[in-house]
């Protein structure tokens, strides 16, 4: 550890040093650029999201928060759809070309953008069609009218998200940031105030929830209008003209595609396994404490993780001896920043909960304790599957997250019962367990496959 420390220390000062004299050429310039305006974009999003939950945590209270809470996971549950590792294709695929022949990286853009809409239009579907049965069958929860509401939401969130591979691939962090503020000022800003002049008065939960979801829509479709009329100015987007892909194209990215398919769908029950469990075994209010606990946890990882996002487009150009020292100065000091965080919240989560909700969150202390395990594995995790996307190893990744979903769910499943025949309380705490185990086996995978 004490050999880390001074290499970090070391290296920090280098860093420093080529950002007074403006040296950001070469790959480790470009590193360094990169993840500045990283650092700007992931404080400015985990701060502004701290605050938004902080807020609404408070006004909504446990029981409220917690269908919310619950709501959003259905919403992105069935919004992986949407997704299955084309987002991770789009940003690997435009990192290879974009440099070289932007005329084929703007084929590969239009291409997966058609797959997009198609497979977001399957994602909406099931909302519909879906969303009365779990809101009053699976869960007994009024959340149904928030589901419906998903139906606009989830489309904004898919396409700024769909956007923002553009800037990234280019190296292009600056708008992203921009970007990043507009939706957070008007999270923290626009949704309190509706819900303490408007919603406030009403009654009905599910009312409530689905207003709250349309307003928050409105946040992101303001910060996605933002980063659509900057691609007209992105180079070498601005001028290059779309190469249409050959068939053995489409080919290579259909098998580089496939593994993804599986690794999206799997890791979407991964993250959010628990919530849908929990959702239909336990009170509302406890589904508020384990959320206002996890989403701490979550902040905490991802300002951690930071780098790693912004290493991706330089990982991809790597090979050899030159991509495993980037990998290595990575994973030290995400090794160094994660435990001490870690230890912090563990040691602190009293005053923390209370400070930042309030003492109606006083149950969440020790799922927060428990949970700050996480805070360790989190980055790591982003670190190593950076490393496997950005080389291309997408079967491992599927095989790994497979078999970690499935273990997730059935020690889920195990624990949860296992703590209803003690207490609520106690069923949250099987969820907080089993979602440990099941994400230090996937981190333990990442690491021996590697080697």
């Amino acid at each position: 550890m004490k050999n880390i420390i001074k290499q970090e220390t070391k290296e920090a000062k280098e860093i420093f040093g080529r950002i007074k004299r403006k040296d950001f050429s070469g790959n480790t310039g470009q590193a360094i650029k990169n993840s500045s305006w990283q650092i700007a974009t992931t404080l400015i999003a985990k701060i502004g999201s701290l605050i938004f939950t902080i807020i609404i945590a408070r006004l909504m209270l446990p029981e409220l928060y917690g269908l919310y809470g619950l709501a959003l996971s259905t919403i992105l549950i069935l919004g992986i759809f949407s997704d299955i590792g084309i987002g991770t294709a789009l940003n690997t695929f435009l990192s290879k070309n974009i440099d070289k022949s932007p005329g084929k990286a703007k084929g590969y853009f239009k291409y997966l953008t058609k797959w997009r809409v198609a497979l977001l239009s399957l994602s909406i579907l099931l909302l519909v069609f879906l969303g009365a049965w779990l809101a009053t069958t699976y869960y007994q929860k009024p959340i149904y009218y928030a589901l419906l509401a998903g139906v606009i939401y989830l489309p904004l969130t898919i396409f700024q998200s769909h956007f923002t591979t553009i800037f990234t691939s280019t190296n292009n962090f600056k708008p992203l940031l921009i970007k990043e503020i507009i939706l957070q000022v008007m999270r923290i800003t626009l949704i309190p105030l509706t819900i303490i002049l408007f919603l406030s008065k009403i009654a009905s939960h599910e009312v409530y929830l689905f207003w709250v979801f349309i307003v928050i829509s409105i946040c992101y479709f303001s910060a996605g209008a933002y980063l659509l009329l900057r691609i007209r100015m992105a180079r070498p987007f601005k001028k290059a003209k779309a190469t249409i892909l050959s068939n053995s194209e489409k080919s290579d990215l259909r098998k580089f595609i496939l593994p993804l398919t599986v690794t999206a769908l799997s890791g979407g029950f991964f993250g959010f396994i628990d919530q849908f469990m929990l959702g239909r075994y336990v009170a509302s209010q406890f589904l508020g404490f384990y959320q206002a606990s996890f989403n701490l946890t979550t902040a905490a990882s991802a300002i951690v993780a930071f780098s790693s996002i912004a290493m991706f487009p330089i990982l991809a150009r790597l090979k050899g001896k030159r991509l495993e020292k980037g990998f290595k100065r990575g994973r030290n000091i995400t090794i160094l920043i994660s435990t001490l965080a870690a230890i912090f919240t563990f040691l602190l989560a009293s005053p923390i909960i209370k400070l930042i909700y309030n003492s109606a969150y006083s149950t969440s202390i020790i799922y927060l304790k428990i949970l700050s395990v996480l805070i360790i594995s989190f980055p790591l995790i982003t670190l190593y599957c950076t490393y496997y996307t950005s080389q291309k190893q997408t079967k491992t990744l599927s095989i790994l997250i497979i078999s970690s979903t499935v273990l997730n769910i059935i020690l889920n499943y195990i624990f949860i019962n296992i703590g209803l025949q003690f207490s609520m309380s106690h069923a949250v705490i099987g969820a907080c367990t089993a979602t440990i185990i099941s994400r230090l086996g996937y981190l333990g995978g990442l690491i021996i496959f590697r080697r």
